[in-house]
């Protein structure tokens, strides 16, 4: 249960300074963590692939 709150209360902190941001901001911010998201993903895999 405390585990519940504490996901909620990051995640109010997370998402409340984004709903003062302007739209085009906030999608931008968002591109920009899915384009490091997905580099990351990239770099784990082919880390993975030259170790076994």
């Amino acid at each position: 249960m405390l585990f519940l709150v504490v996901a909620l209360a990051l995640f109010g902190l997370l998402l409340g300074p984004v709903a003062h941001l302007p739209l085009p901001v906030s999608v931008a911010l968002a591109a920009v963590i899915v384009v490091w998201l997905a580099l990351y993903a990239v770099r784990r895999r082919v880390a993975r692939r030259r170790e076994g």
